[in-house]
């Protein structure tokens, strides 16, 4: 679809916490016996793990700490949107979770499940807090759609170790708290030491704790950095010999700089072996040298465990500076930039949307809102849309938070939208240098729209030229897809699903134009209907279409070997009046208010906000070739005609 960037996302260690309320209106869908298409987004993260273990798949998995800052955490989520991370997790260190900052890891852990499709591991520490407190942290994890827990001890308050009365006090009490509480709801994970705890007696004394937490209930073991790959596999043999059998995961830290190397040994209280400080020392003035050797060691480490047919994952700290880690991965063979996607949109990894396979295709460009929208749904479509009579959709009033806002500063969208608009042309401009990536009269280039905060998806190069030519004249189009008759689940543009399917596509049109043109399109579609549908409204509420009892349009459909037809993306005429509301109020929240109240720029946005009509066209022969380009060429020679004699 264009206007849009939704190919596939993957998983990370991170949290975050968009409030699921628990509303008491649901969407009214019918269901159907339709598989999920992606196992994964119904599997547990250890049938994950246990099911590429079993078919020998290799996989990895990141860990961040919150951000301190508002824009970090945009920053943060964006560009691992935009990278398509696609292995099985990310783990969000600690900083305060049960927070509803920004910058909390409950915050960002959930936003990562939520609105990236992220799977997530949420760090939680469990010195120095009640079991209330612990209880009501992991209650919330459970409403905000969050199945996985690191827990861990936590560092004392002070310089020694002091165990409290009644409280938790090491991790296995926490894994014992989580099972006792929440039975077998979450996937949890406990840290392993490859060469003891420093507070151990002994490492045999330590291999034993381990065993402890993982009878307690601990599914899997991610352990602390180390620096030999042989360290490594001694510590699994060792764990292996005395009836540890859960995955066991090597953590990886690729040395990035001598601070952070000295800082970081400081924590975990290791020793740095003698040969990697030998090559460091000399260079520890260098970063791009101490970063380069970093990569190496951690890739030739990284080799060895692979090859040893002992270790099918890796997870890597980053400390949210993944640039090393990137490049590990990529010569490691591991690195994927752009996965085919499950389905046509931006999924989401609550486990209540697991079964969610059905989405109206206003918001391809906007998935968070549209997640966010129908949080309290208890319900998610599957198979087909059904009956949307009542969708309930929530109201979007806050455009504040974090992961609905656009990630670039007011200054950056100023510099690409106008920071002084002379006539509704400069605003055509706009729209028609995002769409050819050119830059506009001020030499910026227009990265995004207030509808979409990401680049154009490749399906626009495909009707660039028509694009272009359409919004030069005032059709400023938000959302398009061309039409596709049988392409290959597998093409790198189009296609979605599992292998050895086929996808077929409506071709599909969504704009902003001005009342005059309205009047001569509906004069042109009248030559054109049944073929096309329509639906016309405005900001006053004007409701203008053909669609027959505002039934839902299949518009993108996948056959797959051994499936039913799978049909994800629909036209929904009642949707498209929750969406219009949405689609208008951004030319106010987003745009408008760049500029100060009263002034010329705000004038001309308001005026269109006031004045045009959100229009959406389907086309529904989609073998022939796509009409929709023809259908606006005729409203313009409409236009474009002199009046006819009285």
């Amino acid at each position: 679809m264009v206007n849009q960037a939704p190919r596939g996302e993957g998983s990370w260690s991170d949290s975050s916490g968009a409030s699921n309320s628990g509303g008491e209106s649901s969407k009214e869908s019918s269901r159907s016996s339709t598989p999920v298409l992606d196992a994964d987004r119904s599997d547990r993260l250890r049938d994950k793990m246990r099911r590429r273990m079993e078919s020998a798949d290799r996989w990895f998995s990141l860990e961040f700490f919150p951000p301190r800052t508002t824009s970090g955490a945009v920053n943060l989520l964006s560009r691992h949107v935009a990278r398509r991370i696609t292995e099985d997790r990310t783990r969000v260190t600690t900083g305060d979770p049960g927070s509803d900052k920004e910058t909390s890891s409950m915050m960002i852990a959930s936003t990562a499940v939520n609105y990236c499709g992220l799977e997530s591991v949420l760090h939680l520490t469990c010195c120095n807090q009640t079991r209330e407190i612990i209880t009501g942290h992991l209650a919330k994890a459970k409403h905000l759609g969050l199945k996985n827990i690191m827990a861990l001890r936590g560092d004392p308050v002070g310089a020694d170790w002091e165990e409290e009365d009644g409280g938790f006090n090491y991790a296995i009490d926490l894994v014992k708290h989580i099972r006792s509480e929440f039975d077998d709801y979450f996937d949890i994970c406990v840290a392993g030491y490859p060469t003891g705890h420093p507070e151990a007696e002994s490492y045999e004394e330590d291999l034993r704790h381990l065993k402890e937490k993982v009878d307690a209930g601990a599914d899997f073991v991610i352990t602390q950095l180390f620096f030999r790959s042989d360290t490594f596999l001694k510590f699994l043999d060792d764990c292996r010999a005395i009836g540890i059998t859960c995955p066991i995961l090597p953590g990886i830290f690729p040395i990035q700089g001598y601070q952070s190397l000295r800082q970081l040994v400081k924590l975990s209280k290791l020793e740095v072996p003698e040969e990697i400080t030998n090559v460091i020392e000399p260079i520890k003035d260098n970063d791009a040298a101490i970063r380069n050797y970093g990569i190496h060691q951690a890739v030739e480490m990284c080799r060895v465990l692979l090859d040893s047919g002992k270790v099918p994952g890796l997870h890597f700290y980053t400390l949210n500076r993944e640039v090393a880690t990137m490049e590990v991965l990529r010569q490691l063979g591991l690195w994927i930039e752009d996965p085919r996607r499950p389905l046509p949109w931006a999924v989401s990894a609550h486990p209540k949307r697991k079964v969610e396979d059905v989405r109206p295709i206003f918001w391809a460009s906007r998935p968070k809102s549209y997640i966010y929208r129908t949080q309290d749904w208890d319900e998610f479509p599957n198979g087909r849309w059904g009956n949307s009579s009542s969708p309930a959709f929530g109201e979007l009033n806050d455009y504040y938070l974090f992961y609905l806002k656009s990630k670039s500063s007011k200054d950056a969208l100023l510099h690409m939208w106008g920071e002084e608009l002379m006539k509704e042309e400069s605003v055509f401009e706009v729209f028609t240098c995002y769409i050819t990536a050119q830059p506009n009269c001020s030499g910026q280039k227009v990265m995004c729209l207030p509808w979409n905060d990401e680049p154009l998806a490749p399906e626009t190069n495909l009707m660039k030229d028509e694009l272009e030519k359409v919004n030069r004249r005032g059709v400023l189009t938000i959302n398009s897809q061309p039409n596709i008759n049988g392409k290959p689940s597998t093409d790198p543009i189009v296609g979605w699903g599992p292998a050895g399917g086929y996808v077929f596509q409506k071709a599909y049109l969504e704009f902003f134009t001005s009342s005059e043109n309205v009047t001569a399109l509906l004069k042109v579609l009248k030559k054109y209907e049944p073929r096309v549908n329509y639906h016309i409204v405005n900001v006053h509420g004007r409701n203008l279409t053909n669609a027959l009892d505002f039934q839902p349009n299949a518009v993108t459909w996948g056959i797959f070997p051994g499936r039913e037809i799978v049909q994800p993306t629909v036209v929904d005429p009642v949707s498209f009046m929750f969406w219009k509301d949405e689609a208008f109020a951004l030319w106010i929240e987003q745009w408008a208010k760049l500029y100060e109240d009263e002034s010329p720029s705000r004038m001309i946005i308001k005026y269109i906000h006031d004045n045009y009509f959100l229009v959406n066209l389907v086309d529904n022969d989609f073998p022939l070739e796509n009409c929709l380009w023809q259908v606006i060429e005729d409203m313009f020679e409409m236009l474009d005609a002199p009046p006819e004699p009285v």
